[in-house]
């Protein structure tokens, strides 16, 4: 028996029957009017909610005033369970309070200052720029004793004394 005749049975005669005996189970006062007159559910109604999901669920998204009044509703809750009570009847979880007051903690929620988006820019390390001026300051003495080594390699040349060379460094000859 497909689900339309079942649905048509229970709005109609009372009980419904699963495979061609009764349940005993009297059909809901409203019944008849969540089928229409096909014997199809009404979709929309109370007994039959819509059957179709959304295909991607939207998170939900709270602007910096709302998340203020609630950072502040909840300072102000001494009582036992206030905070409880006040985070069931905004539909929150203690969570979302924890990361509020985080948030606050590190950015006001007050409204004045605008929270940079993106990633978080790493702060150099002092030692880098030290090592880098200590890099330049030794490249350039590296330079001028080339230079000097060049000079003395010239001089040794015209005057025609020989250079130690690493082969014959060793020995006195």
């Amino acid at each position: 028996m497909d689900y339309a005749k079942k649905l048509e049975k229970k709005a109609l005669g009372g009980a419904a029957t699963e495979g061609g005996t009764p349940t005993g189970v009297a059909a809901p006062p409203n019944a008849a009017a969540a089928v229409g007159g096909d014997g199809v559910s009404v979709v929309g109604s109370p007994l039959h909610p819509d059957p179709q999901v959304a295909a991607k669920p939207e998170r939900r998204r709270f602007d910096k005033t709302y998340k203020w009044s609630i950072l502040q509703q909840a300072d102000a809750c001494v009582g036992t369970g206030q905070i409880g009570a006040l985070l069931r009847r905004e539909g929150l979880y203690s969570s979302h309070l924890a990361n509020w007051r985080r948030e606050h903690r590190e950015h006001p929620l007050d409204g004045k200052t605008a929270k940079k988006r993106g990633p978080k820019t790493a702060t150099p390390d002092p030692r880098v720029s030290q090592l880098q001026r200590e890099n330049v300051r030794l490249t350039a003495r590296l330079k001028k004793a080339e230079l000097i080594l060049e000079i003395q390699k010239k001089v040794s040349e015209i005057l025609g004394i020989p250079l130690k060379t690493l082969d014959n460094e060793g020995s006195d000859s």
